[in-house]
């Protein structure tokens, strides 16, 4: 079930875009990671309120938050602290003094094909990544085991260069991140064997993933809070995005929370009637055809479709009769079928060939 956004930006369900701009803009600054450094659990409470922003501040990814509980978005990364920049212009709490070092790991991003079934029934999966993670033999600092990082001899530990240089005006001052450290203000003088310093090793994870029924193809799942990259020397960890990609279905497509296929029948059951059974994603199913069903009449099977996502119920089974006409006939068959015409006063084509015209003669 994905989080309800409104309720983590305070507003509600009917808020406008000016309402939810000054909500995030308040939690934004509150929250803000640098700003509570004594309490790291905010950084949570921070990315939740920047997904919460992104979804609603935009009207299409809004819209189908609304309708179906998720939001469909395009597959990349998702960093709270360049939204944060992009809405403010700049991050106020990102100096150059700032320990760069220790910034949290990249999120991470990816697709997962389901099949249509899966979407009707829900389903258990695993993804496989290639994933950055704290190095165990330095447990994350980038030092060997028994040192430690020491001042840098560059900056001062202060994480940023000052420079005085002259200008028409006097003296100016600019400050740049240190290169040696950059922005840390440390120096690792014996780094780790495993991680060469970087307090990050490569791991192959296997995540599990609940695919909920009834979502959509291009809905982004709830965040996997922890699976991202881990940061440099003991950075926060990100978190992983799934967005799920519906692989077509041979036989059914689907519309909205509705499923459709195709059923086609010989024509003899199309005019007189019949119980046609076919294979559905809940088992066996009877089509009821009733005498005199035309070609593209489209009968429906209630709640055979898709479960509505974050709400009760299913959609419905639509199923188009299609009208198979024969090509080849039997002499039997034939003659059966002219008698009918007959009746019927309808005129048809005459037979033609040896036996056509034998029967022609025989009858004439």
């Amino acid at each position: 079930m994905a989080q309800d956004y409104y309720a983590i930006l305070g507003v509600e369900r009917t808020a406008s875009e000016d309402e939810i701009k000054k909500s995030y803009r308040r939690l934004a600054r509150q929250y803000h990671p640098d700003a509570n450094q004594e309490d790291p659990a905010t950084e949570e409470k921070f990315k939740e309120i920047a997904e919460a922003y992104g979804v609603l501040s935009d009207p299409a990814r809004r819209r189908d938050y609304d309708t179906y509980g998720s939001a469909k978005v395009p597959v990349g990364g998702f960093d709270p602290f360049d939204l944060f920049a992009s809405f403010f212009g700049q991050d106020p709490f990102r100096s150059y003094g700032r320990r760069t070092e220790n910034r949290r790991g990249n999120d991470l991003a990816l697709e997962l094909e389901v099949t249509l079934e899966d979407v009707v029934k829900g389903a258990s999966k695993s993804v496989t990544i290639r994933n950055l993670t704290t190095c165990i033999s330095c447990s994350g600092t980038g030092c060997r085991p028994g040192t430690s990082p020491e001042r840098c001899s560059r900056c001062q530990g202060t994480g940023a260069v000052r420079q005085v240089g002259r200008s028409i005006f006097g003296n100016v001052m600019t400050s740049y991140t240190c290169p040696q450290c950059h922005g840390s203000g440390e120096e690792i003088a014996s780094p780790c064997h495993e991680c060469n310093g970087d307090g990050r090793m490569e791991r192959v994870d296997e995540i599990p993933i609940t695919v909920p029924a009834g979502v959509d193809d291009g809905v982004q799942l709830p965040r996997i809070f922890g699976k991202g990259e881990a940061g440099r020397r003991g950075g926060g960890v990100g978190d992983l995005y799934v967005v799920i990609r519906v692989a077509p279905h041979e036989r059914f497509h689907r519309r909205g929370d509705d499923l459709l296929t195709t059923l086609v029948v010989p024509m003899t059951q199309a005019s007189l009637g019949a119980g046609v059974d076919i294979e559905t994603f809940d088992g066996a199913a009877t089509v009821t055809i009733p005498p005199g069903t035309q070609p593209g009449r489209v009968v429906r099977l209630k709640g055979k479709g898709v479960p509505r996502l974050g709400r009760s119920g299913r959609g419905d089974l639509l199923v188009e009769i299609g009208v198979e006409v024969p090509t080849h006939l039997s002499d039997e068959e034939s003659k059966l079928l002219r008698r009918l015409a007959a009746i019927r006063g309808e005129h048809v084509e005459e037979e033609h060939g040896l036996f056509g015209k034998i029967r022609s003669a025989l009858h004439g």
